[in-house]
């Protein structure tokens, strides 16, 4: 078998000048232009710019770096940006979850998703995305699973790659995050990951490579411990792999509060600390005592600057673009189109026909009040948000609806109550009820606080929520409530609060949590809340009983019985810094759509979801839409979906198990972990490579998607090019539809290979539209990596006879070859 010497010295060195000359460099664009900055900084302003401060006027975006405006040196803004430029004062286009983008398994609309965010970043005033998030997906009830593009190390190459030009191209500063191996929420800021090379360089490094390669400007460090050493002061993934292997000239920041030291961080490559400099501060002394070399700065400041130049912001910086919001709608709404998976659909019931949609039940809080994206800080303030239902309405249906599971409930009484409101610097007062929204609502910029107790009518699990509005933007929350001394809802916190993303009807943010209260024990409760200026102050305590919630699954049944067909919204919410607890809907959804089932026989259920979930009811439904979290422009998507005005073509880019101990990570040792510990004993088989080599049929495989049409392939062709492969075949649409087929190329391995290897591994890939009755000759390039595995600290080639298999998914590939690989 062939060996090669380490491509990552040479050739990721050509691909990343080739990137960063596609960058129209609009500063000095010369080192001695940065080098004569460097000369003129003193000491404490090179550390200022290491590190991040308060930002005086701020946007309401992340992050904030005070420049050295004496010398031209900008102010940097940072933003959150997974799906969309995500600022607390102003409104973007929400694009779909990345996870949805994945879902296309194509290059140019990964451009054109980085595009929206890269123009719409600057016209609002930032210079630094903190965006794309191309972790791997590898625990299935992750919280950030819905931020990155799948379990595949291929796929999320080939789509942050395009991303980050996307981005790029519009002169904002792309952020590759987070290096490396974060791939849960739970103790993400002291779990210790342990990870061999191997693992690293074939699993959760390609996709950083890629973007290396792609050109971004800068590289966020993770949270976790990788191999006992914290990301953000590991020398092996910041110096050894990232700079001195993939020759990386861009900086390193670390995530947020992330940074465990000063001196040994920056040593071993971190060059910036975020939000702020609680570390870094400190090496203007450790400087000047001796501990630390200057010259350790200068490369950290040098490395700041080179980027800052390229990008034109150093000097009188470049123009802003205007805000073009009606572009960034057709963009979203593409991509959701694009980016929605059909997993079922028996019978074709899907499209709906005209007399399905005459008589539509539709069924669901999130048909009513779309979920437009993840929580945390992904979550962006949307330009707009229209409800499915009106949109079905739009496209002429005829609908009735029912929310099945209450998210919202009603005031808690006043015979449940007995409080007292304080105003700030007031004296307290009774009150019956807490109440204030609409006309009611407190005024602007005033703070109250509500403490007495809670007393149930009858024993048993209430959803109790505070709901509320226009509240001082705080990150732990501005309206928060405790129960018995324990908070459990925070409206508007960045991360936690347990705030749902899902709004009332009145669009009221909606927190809470589900407790046990037991009849007549009267319960300590306490509210607090704190109001922004020049916006009224609206607050509600509300509940939805035991009672309330066998209604509500009543009526969701008894409305789908009357109707010709049933469509049932399902979601959960994913969201930074917490695992999903469980693999199921949340808030007993499966009885309702086992209800809505059992009372109609054409159901079909909408899944507004970030991530795999499992499905009970899946032989009694006919029809299944992973719609993700579509963004904005996700209820006309869905609409135009199910009514045939457009075609399903996206495809599964993680595995959904059948059962939740059949995924690799069921293994407490490997998620969440043991005594701080988590294992990547799987090592490679990471998701669908799992499966296969377990031999575990799960509910739906990656690379899995239906069509309105249907698709048949022959004529393969595979043979060595290029040092890789070239693989051809013909693709033909043999139904009555346009629609779009991501033909999947899969190699195996040979039957000599001294490491263990996956039965089989994406290779390769093309997106295809063919009109009824079109057939085309596809060609895949399978590149040379994809032939090889990391040993002995090289990449070798796995040669010898590998099969090449050509198909719709991990699981239903039509076409084999084999094929001698040297």
């Amino acid at each position: 078998m062939a060996v090669d010497t380490v491509l990552s010295r040479r050739d990721a060195a050509k691909l990343l000048g080739a990137a960063v000359a596609a960058v129209p460099l609009l500063g000095a664009g010369r080192r001695d232009g940065v080098e004569d900055l460097l000369r003129r900084l003193t000491l404490q302003e090179k550390v200022s710019l290491l590190h991040g401060t308060p930002d005086p006027a701020s946007k309401g975006q992340a992050g904030y770096v005070p420049g050295v405006p004496r010398l031209g040196i900008p102010e940097l803004r940072l933003a959150d940006g997974p799906a969309g430029v995500r600022l607390t004062t102003a409104a973007a286009t929400a694009l779909p979850a990345p996870v949805a983008l994945a879902s296309t398994f194509a290059g140019d609309l990964a451009r054109s998703f980085g595009a929206v965010i890269g123009r719409e970043g600057r016209a609002l005033g930032m210079d630094v995305l903190l965006s794309p998030m191309t972790n791997i997906v590898r625990v299935p009830q992750a919280g950030r699973n819905f931020e990155t593009f799948g379990e595949d190390p291929l796929l999320a190459a080939a789509i942050v790659a395009e991303e980050v030009r996307g981005i790029q191209d519009e002169g904002l500063i792309a952020t590759v995050k987070h290096l490396a191996a974060n791939n849960f929420e739970n103790d993400r800021q002291t779990v210790d990951v342990r990870v061999d090379e191997r693992t690293l360089r074939e699993i959760y490094l390609p996709a950083f490579e890629a973007a290396v390669a792609a050109g971004a400007g800068a590289v966020m460090a993770a949270y976790p411990r990788v191999n006992g050493v914290y990301a953000a002061e590991n020398r092996h993934l910041l110096t050894e792999i990232l700079r001195e292997q993939w020759r990386y000239r861009g900086w390193v920041m670390s995530d947020w509060y992330a940074t465990h030291s000063g001196v040994p961080a920056v040593t071993a490559g971190l060059d910036m600390e975020m939000p702020f400099g609680g570390n870094f501060s400190g090496l203007v002394a450790a400087v000047t005592s001796g501990r630390l070399a200057e010259s350790v700065i200068d490369a950290a400041v040098r490395r700041i600057l080179a980027q800052l130049d390229r990008f034109g912001l150093l000097g009188a910086g470049r123009p802003r673009p205007l805000l073009d919001a009606a572009a960034g709608a057709r963009a979203a709404r593409e991509i959701a189109l694009a980016g929605a998976v059909l997993l079922r659909n028996e019978g074709d019931l899907l499209p709906l026909g005209r007399a399905d949609l005459a008589d539509l039940a539709v069924i669901g809080p999130t048909a009513a009040s779309p979920l437009v994206g993840g929580g945390g800080s992904a979550r962006v303030i949307p330009v707009r948000a229209d409800s499915p239902l009106n949109a079905l309405r739009r496209h002429g249906a005829r609908v009735r609806w029912a929310t099945g599971v209450d998210l919202e409930g009603v005031p808690v009484p006043a015979s449940a109550l007995s409080l007292r409101r304080t105003q700030q610097g007031g004296t307290p007062q009774a009150v019956a009820q807490v109440d204030h929204t609409g006309a009611d609502a407190l005024p602007a910029g005033t703070s109250w606080t509500w403490s007495g107790t809670i007393t149930a009518p009858e024993s048993g699990e209430y959803d109790l929520r505070v709901q509320g509005a226009g509240g001082v933007p705080k990150f732990d929350g501005s309206i928060s409530l405790t129960l018995d001394g324990v908070r459990i809802g925070s409206v508007g916190a960045l991360l936690g609060g347990n705030s749902s993303l899902i709004a009332t009807s009145g669009g009221l943010t909606n927190a809470g949590a589900a407790v046990r209260l037991e009849a007549g024990r009267a319960t300590p409760i306490t509210m607090a809340a704190a109001g922004a200026a020049g916006t009224p102050l609206q607050v509600r305590l509300a509940w939805v009983t035991p009672a309330r919630r066998e209604e509500a699954l009543r009526e969701a049944g008894e409305l789908a019985g009357k109707a010709r067909a049933a469509l049932v919204f399902a979601f959960n919410e994913g969201t930074e810094a917490a695992d999903r607890a469980s693999l199921a809907l949340p808030k007993a959804q499966d009885a309702v759509v086992s209800a809505v089932a059992a009372a109609n026989a054409r159901t079909v259920v909408v899944l507004n979801t970030g991530d795999p979930v499992l499905m009970p009811w899946l032989d009694r439904v006919r029809s299944i839409l992973q719609m993700w979290y579509p963004g904005q422009e996700g209820a006309e998507a869905t609409a135009m979906l199910l009514t045939g005005a457009a075609n399903p073509g996206g495809k599964l880019p993680v595995t959904f198990p059948r059962r939740a101990e059949d995924a690799p990570t069921a293994r407490p040792e490997r998620y969440p972990g043991v005594d701080g510990v988590a294992r990547h004993s799987e090592g490679v088989f990471v998701g669908y490579r799992h499966y296969d080599a377990r031999g575990i049929e799960p509910l739906f495989p990656f690379g899995h998607g239906l069509s309105y049409t249907g698709f048949a392939y022959g004529e393969l062709s595979a043979s060595p090019s290029g040092g890789g492969l070239s693989v051809s075949f013909t693709l033909a649409n043999t139904g009555r539809h346009t629609g779009v087929e991501v033909a999947q190329v899969y190699l195996s391995p040979p039957g000599n290979v001294p490491v263990p290897m996956p039965r089989r591994q994406l290779a390769g890939f093309a997106r295809v539209r063919l009109t009824p009755g079109e057939r085309r000759r596809v060609t895949v390039t399978v590149a040379r990596r994809a032939l090889q595995y990391w040993a002995g600290g090289r990449w070798t080639v796995a040669g010898g006879r590998r099969t090449v298999e050509v198909g719709s998914s991990s699981r239903d590939l039509r076409l084999r070859q084999e094929v001698t690989i040297r």
